[in-house]
Order: structure tokens, then sequence, then C-alpha cells
């Protein structure tokens, strides 16, 4: 049967669905992109900040490159512009320097999976609204002295459309937040621990 029958099936009941799986397509390749390793933890990038910080600071240009190179990157930089701002900065200060940046960081990774979390929360809710909406139409077609059978077979698409395809936009939906919650925490871990070598470093610079 074709896609815009099944649509016609189901009735009203289903548009809410449809906007649901469009949106949700739409976060799902938006964060596939975001969340590329190469934008927020590069290979090799905290070597290389490792070796240039050995000795002395970076200058003003490198740390804005840096910045601008990835969230890992941003995150680093936050630390170094403190450290250059106040050489003398005890290690709980700059500590706290790292870990406000590294809240920014997972608050930007984690962008719009809420939104993600709630639509494969409401979609079987949507597709069981569907489901109630197709039973009234079957019982309203069971009117005394017999019932109408284009009634019955329309209340019958509905409950049934609509119900399998709210589990079709919930299930893939909550699979991929399922995932992205995962990365997002590996590259938190990543995240922080990068930021330990780098403060242990810069405390051995300053001290």
């Amino acid at each position: 049967m074709p896609l815009f029958s099944i649509i016609q099936a189901a009735g009203w009941p289903i548009w809410p669905l449809l906007l649901c799986s469009v949106v949700a397509l739409a976060l799902i390749i938006e964060r596939f992109a975001s969340l590329r390793t190469n934008r927020v933890v590069p290979a090799r990038l905290l070597e290389e900040v490792l070796g240039v910080t050995q000795h002395q600071l970076p200058t003003a240009e490198m740390v804005k490159r840096l910045a601008e190179h990835s969230l890992l990157g941003r995150v680093l930089a936050a630390g170094l512009r403190a450290a250059a701002a106040e050489p003398r900065m005890p290690e709980d200060k700059l500590r706290q320097v790292f870990e406000l940046a590294g809240r920014r960081a997972v608050h930007q990774l984690e962008r719009y999976l809420t939104t993600l979390g709630t639509i494969a929360t409401a979609a079987p809710l949507l597709g069981l609204l569907g489901t109630v909406v197709g039973l009234i139409e079957i019982f309203g077609s069971q009117a005394p002295g017999g019932g109408n059978p284009a009634l019955l077979a329309h209340g019958i698409s509905i409950a049934l459309y609509n119900t399998a395809f709210g589990l079709m936009v919930a299930i893939p939906s909550l699979m991929f937040y399922r995932y992205f919650r995962g990365r997002i925490e590996e590259y938190e871990l990543e995240l922080e621990q990068s930021s330990d070598q780098l403060l242990s470093q810069l405390r051995r610079l300053i001290a």
C-alpha cells in the first residue's frame, strides 16, 4: 500500500507522529555531525598542547586557534588563558576554571538530546491516542440495528496504523538517544582526563 494511502487511512492522529519523525531524523543527523571525534576530542591534540606548554605558556594567538579547533581545544584554552592572566593562580582556582569550561562543553554536547528523548517517550503515547480515536470510531460505527462496515474498517485502520507508526518513531529515537548519551559520557571522561593532565603541567610551569 502506498505511503500516502496509509496516511489517509490512519487519519488525523498520524500527523503529529509524522512531525515527530521529521524532527527526530533532523536531530539524529545533526548530532551525528556534531559528535564526530575530530570535532570534540581530536587525536593527538592533547599531546601537541602538552608539548607546546612544556617550558612556557603559548601565545595569545596560539590559544585563540586552539579554542577554535575543537571542543577539547576550547576547554584547554580556557585553562591556558586563566594561567596567562594570573601566573600565580592557586591550583584550586585553576581547577575550577577547567571544570567550568568542561561543564559548558558537556552542555553543548547534550544539546537537542532532551528533545530526542522526549520524542522517544511521546511517540508511543501519540500512537496510543490514535488507537483510542480508532476505537471511538469503531464503537461509533456500531449503531443500533446494524453497524456501518466502512466506519468499522476506518476505525480499525486508525487504531492499527497509529499504534505501529508510533512504535516505528519511538524505537529508533530511543536507540539513538541511548547511543548519543553513551558517546557523550565517553567524551566527558576524555575532557576531564585531558584537563587534569594539562592542569598538572601548568602547575609545574607556573609554580
